[in-house]
């Protein structure tokens, strides 16, 4: 009797699985006990763990969207550091012994299909049995440098005063997007929602776009003659926590504009727009803190790209996100949190459940 078509993993055993994951990798990758890496200049690592039942579910997310999902959370934490581009990234992965090679096949596709756009590739990682799924990912990738031939990194705590807050694209699809997954309909009257809205938003949950681009719009808008200092973050636990992790790292609090609220026009109608756009999380956008005449340069040469509210002294304290002209600080973007109790997973739902 041959073997399966669709191997679990302890039936494939750990060398023929590495065999297999090297299809994935440049020619020879795979045949050393480490990646050899020639680079120049400032480079930016970041890891992210991914962890079933956590981060995604197999009732929300495929395979392939699992790993697309590994690979846009890591290549965003780039682009928010001021990233262009991307080396590659190396995976550590977890898994029951029972699992199917083919979930295997598609999550390394998933990775591969997200990360080459942007010039990476798969450089290394390690697989190991355990009883749950688990990615753990380390990307790295270049610093853009500055007109000036100077490093151009984005940081928190760059923001100032004065500066206006902008948002590279729109908030609360992906969380939309988790409610259509998990149900028929969103949770309002019933009615059955545009059939475009619905596609964007499973799209922006299951594949969202790492907002590389972003970085490279910020470097062609810069005004001539302002030196670099960007603040800035991505939002993948909410535009509310983004905006204020940015406003507490510059010392300033930040005030959001109700009219400039960065939500697809089609998502309006829904009784949860406002929170999903505030909160949802897992958009991964860039939240930047910019001189007001490079915002508006930004603006205007990024697609979707909008100021949503500056930066200013604090008060009360630093990182409160409020209204812009209101009293009272915004209670409903906590965001995300990992380490809270919970009484039941489930529970998580109602925030990010992938």
């Amino acid at each position: 009797m041959g073997a399966p078509e669709d191997p679990g993993l302890a039936e494939l055993g750990e060398e023929a699985l590495i065999e297999r994951l090297a299809a994935f990798a440049p020619a020879g990758q795979f045949h050393d006990d480490a990646a050899l890496l020639e680079l120049q200049g400032l480079q930016v690592l970041n890891t992210d763990v991914l962890v079933e039942g956590v981060h995604f579910s197999e009732a929300t997310t495929s395979g392939f969207d699992v790993g697309w999902r590994a690979a846009a959370a890591n290549l965003s934490d780039l682009a928010a550091m001021g990233c262009r581009s991307a080396w590659g990234l190396t995976v550590g992965l977890v898994a029951p012994g029972d699992t199917r090679w083919s979930w295997v096949e598609a999550v390394y596709g998933g990775l591969r299909a997200c990360l080459e756009p942007h010039g990476g590739r798969l450089l290394g990682g390690d697989c190991s049995g355990g009883d749950q799924r688990l990615l753990a990912v380390t990307a790295i990738g270049p610093l853009a440098r500055s007109r000036s031939g100077g490093p151009a990194p984005i940081r928190r705590a760059d923001g100032r005063a004065g500066d206006r807050l902008v948002s590279t694209g729109d908030h609360g699809l992906s969380r939309l997007g988790l409610a259509l997954l998990q149900e028929p309909r969103p949770a309002d009257s019933g009615e059955a929602l545009d059939a475009a809205l619905r596609e964007r938003a499973i799209a922006a949950h299951q594949r969202p776009r790492p907002r590389l681009d972003a970085v490279a719009a910020l470097h062609t808008s810069q005004p001539e003659g302002l030196p670099w200092r960007v603040g800035g973050t991505d939002s993948s636990d909410g535009l509310v926590a983004a905006a204020g992790a940015v406003a507490r790292a510059s010392g300033c609090c930040a005030l959001l504009e109700r009219q400039w609220l960065p939500l697809d026009p089609a998502m309006a109608g829904l009784p949860e727009a406002v929170s999903w756009c505030l909160e949802g999380g897992e958009d991964f956008e860039l939240v930047l803190a910019l001189e007001p005449a490079w915002a508006e340069r930004l603006v205007a040469a990024l697609p979707g790209a909008r100021v949503i509210g500056s930066l200013a002294e604090r008060s009360p304290a630093s990182g409160a996100v409020g209204w812009l002209g209101e009293e009272g600080g915004l209670t409903t973007g906590a965001g995300f949190a990992h380490f809270q109790l919970r009484a039941t997973t489930s529970a998580r739902s109602t925030t990010r459940w992938l």
